[in-house]
């Protein structure tokens, strides 16, 4: 009986271990694959064209962001950042948010170029924003009214609080325990 329960360990380490060689093999298949796939671009995106001609150049800013956003005089109504389009380079929820001000003004005969640095795509979306308006009004002061009453015109201040020694955060204490 010895001699039996010592061959079934044998033939049990013999099974086991030829499922982890095919683990192994796998697991390098599927890095492979996956290096292959950041190669890859996810997207089929273009490169916008680069627009010739007369500009106003503006700043917009929000949080850490800076966006430098030229507007061309005679253009199609094109946007776009860092060298990609608008809608490609943000969402379609933020990349409307860049378009805000072109849409209140009517105003669809420009071309914008914006250079963007800084912050996340939220902050630096509402830097476009504020550069766009801010281009708008230098070109005609009678878009000032409109864009003013939304808002757009002003700088948002609000900045991430420094965190405090003695804090976890800017605000949040260390949990309170009795003993």
């Amino acid at each position: 009986m010895a001699e039996e329960k010592k061959q079934e360990k044998k033939n049990n380490t013999k099974k086991s271990e030829k499922p982890e060689a095919e683990k192994k093999e796998k697991q390098t298949e599927s890095k492979e694959k996956q290096t292959e796939e950041k190669k890859q671009p996810k997207k089929n995106i273009k490169k916008a064209p680069e627009f010739k001609g007369e500009y106003i150049k503006t700043l917009g800013r929000r949080k850490k962001s800076v966006a430098q956003v030229r507007m061309y005089k005679e253009g199609s109504g094109q946007v776009v950042v860092n060298g990609i389009s608008a809608d490609d380079y943000f969402k379609k929820t933020r990349s409307a948010t860049v378009f805000q001000p072109i849409k209140l003004t009517s105003a669809k005969d420009f071309d914008f170029s914006i250079l963007v640095k800084g912050g996340g795509k939220g902050a630096q979306c509402e830097a476009c924003r504020h550069g766009i308006a801010r281009a708008l009004v230098a070109f005609d002061e009678e878009y000032k009214l409109p864009i003013k009453a939304k808002g757009w015109m002003t700088r948002d201040p609000r900045r991430v609080e420094r965190k405090k020694p003695g804090l976890k955060k800017a605000r949040r204490s260390p949990q309170w325990s009795k003993r």
